[in-house]
């Protein structure tokens, strides 16, 4: 039985879910997935790693199909509640989904596959009062989940992990981070994402911690569930720290004092999926007394290395190697390189996907020839503790030469007046390759030469800008990343 699994049969009158006004204990977890398991087995004695395509909500019905998924032997491949039909159809086709399961309000954007002579389609209402049959034994080195990358240079790869590759990517996560059974934590994150799946909903449940899911981000409502006094730990993406700062300046002194005083009450808070600008590390610190602990993962991975539980934060780093996680920094020729030099972060570890789904070329392209993971990303040892200077595709930008750090030139910008958010990409150019563009989102109307001046004076010339665009908004997936790719477009 799965490490997960045990723990919920260990506390069955616990408080495993809440939702809303409904509360759910460990025991209802079970006997619901395993109803669902049954169902789904229709008479067989195992899916045998059948791809098992689902879109509902989050919530006890979440996460109870992705249990019984795994309990009936199929693979979870959940769908994005927020993605339009094309880009389901992909991944339905993609994995070659056998069975797909809908909630009630997905029914009609999922309609073309009702009919289908290929793919069993089940509501979520069918389920209802199965009976049990004897579930399948499932073997921990074999398929669990698909999840897709974001697919910022072509089409999203599916991202085959095991029931070991999730154990090692969770258990490492409950031991490094103190998860207990007494913690209380929110899931506002989309669970199409190693971050809501994994970092949140399953460290929880694995650790025998309740659980409670909030439809739809709104600060305003997280403000109001954090008064309640329950929650003690929250994970969430920079974006939504920046828009709980941004709300919280616009309350009064003696809401602000209570709901400073309840987050100082906090076990954990924890930043991650994309780089935290240090500027909202510092406003966060001021309202909460809680430095964020910032860590660095990917879908590939799981998480692979983090800023520690006990020990300093440092603002702008991701800290340092996860235990049972091997990285090292290397060059383009798959070279390891001093600490203090930049380079690519390889990862080797039980934590370490098994492939990319139906792509074995992609997926030999992604390991050295010793079996590292390449992960893409450029980061530096500083002082023991990695930083992250950009995505080798997006975030270093090569110009006369000079590899440059969007991310760097990033967090200066943002402490410029009425700069409210901004985004640094390289955009072609004959003459030196590429050159340096930034996207400004502003709460006032900016005098570009006066700040490129100002720029100027903190930067060398090669890393300022060399054009500007003000925008409303930038480009972001549903992660709350910017998808650097549309910025690009812009120009």
């Amino acid at each position: 039985m799965l490490q997960i699994f045990e723990t919920a049969e260990r506390l069955p009158q616990k408080t495993a879910i809440v939702e809303g006004d409904e509360s759910y204990a460990y025991q209802a977890l079970m006997e619901k997935s395993n109803s669902i398991a049954s169902f789904l087995l229709n008479g067989k004695k195992d899916l045998n790693q059948c791809r098992v395509a689902f879109m509902i909500s989050p919530g006890f019905d979440y996460v109870t199909h992705q249990w019984g998924i795994w309990k009936a032997g199929g693979i979870a491949v959940p769908l994005c509640i927020t993605y339009p039909f094309p880009s389901l159809q992909y991944v339905i086709e993609d994995t070659g989904a056998e069975i797909i399961i809908a909630g009630q309000e997905y029914k009609n954007i999922l309609g073309p596959y009702i009919s289908s002579t290929k793919i069993r389609f089940i509501h979520v209402g069918d389920i209802a009062g199965s009976s049990y049959s004897e579930l399948p034994k499932v073997d921990k080195n074999r398929g669990a989940m698909i999840l897709y990358t974001s697919g910022t240079t072509s089409l999203p790869k599916g991202v085959l992990t095991t029931h070991a590759n999730i154990e090692a990517q969770v258990s490492t996560l409950v031991n490094a981070w103190k998860w207990r059974q007494d913690d209380y934590t929110l899931s506002i994150l989309p669970l199409h994402h190693v971050h809501g799946i994994i970092n949140v909903n399953s460290c929880a449940l694995w650790s025998g911690a309740t659980l409670e899911f909030l439809s739809h981000f709104d600060p305003a409502k997280v403000f109001e569930l954090f008064k309640k006094g329950n929650i003690n730990v929250f994970m969430a993406v920079p974006t939504i720290y920046y828009k709980l700062i941004a709300h919280y300046e616009t309350l009064s002194q003696s809401d602000q004092s209570e709901i400073s005083n309840i987050l100082q009450k906090f076990r954990l808070m924890v930043s991650g999926s994309a780089a935290l600008p240090v500027s909202v590390m510092e406003k966060w610190y001021r309202i909460s007394g809680h430095y964020l602990l910032e860590r660095y993962g990917m879908t590939e991975i799981g998480m692979a290395i983090s800023n520690p539980y006990e020990g300093e934060r440092r603002a702008g780093h991701i800290g340092q190697a996860l235990p049972g996680v091997e990285i090292r920094i290397c060059n383009e020729s798959d070279e390891i390189l001093p600490p203090d030099q930049p380079g690519e972060i390889q990862v080797k570890g039980s934590n370490v996907f098994k492939a990319y789904w139906g792509k074995p070329e992609a997926t030999q392209k992604a390991f050295t020839g010793d079996g590292w993971f390449k992960t893409g990303d450029i980061a530096v040892m500083d002082n023991g503790y990695f930083k992250i200077l950009g995505r080798d595709s997006v975030d270093i930008i090569k110009s006369g030469g000079y590899k440059i750090s969007a991310l760097e030139i990033e967090e200066i910008l943002r402490t410029y007046p009425g700069v409210k958010d901004c985004g640094v990409i390289g955009i072609p150019d004959e003459e030196w390759g590429e050159i340096v563009a930034a996207a400004i989102v502003s709460t006032d109307k900016l005098n570009l030469e006066e700040m490129n001046l100002w720029m100027r004076e903190r930067l060398p010339a090669y890393k300022t800008p060399r054009r500007y665009l003000i925008v409303i908004d930038l480009p972001r997936n549903a992660m709350g990343k910017v998808t650097k790719n549309d910025l690009k477009k812009l120009f």
